[in-house]
């Protein structure tokens, strides 16, 4: 996945950053919320779950308010989508990790370890360049 983005105009919200709609920016938001709710880690079973919820329109993103102006809304996102559009790219940029062995997927602090490492790699080149 390609990261663009305006150094003077960097958004506070990271989703806003990584996915380039605001749908995205939403179900990967309650993705993340739905795995801290379990510890930060959920089975593979779980996350077929949460896709099938999402693809059948099951999905609460804002619950029923007392007002009948703030009525319950709820969001349809394509399962296949949200493997190909979200989950993929969150576990290669590496903010979520799937574990082989125990069939399991945790939220991982390893894509902040890899934006350092960018970081560096764009130093080295700094670097290179000045002494040549």
């Amino acid at each position: 996945m390609v990261i663009l983005f305006d150094q003077y105009n960097l958004p506070e919200d990271i989703f806003k950053i990584i996915f380039a709609t605001e749908q995205q920016e939403i179900v990967a938001k309650m993705l993340l919320r739905y795995m801290w709710q379990n510890s930060g880690e959920i089975g593979k079973t779980e996350m077929g779950v949460f896709a099938a919820r999402l693809d059948a329109g099951e999905a609460v993103i804002q619950e029923k308010g007392k007002s009948p102006l703030q009525p319950e809304m709820k969001l349809s996102y394509n399962k296949k989508q949200f493997y190909d559009r979200i989950l993929t790219p969150m576990r290669g940029m590496g903010m979520i990790e799937y574990d082989l062995y125990k069939k399991t997927y945790r939220v991982s602090d390893r894509f902040n370890k890899m934006m350092i490492k960018v970081g560096l790699m764009w130093l080295r080149e700094l670097e290179k360049k000045g002494k040549g």
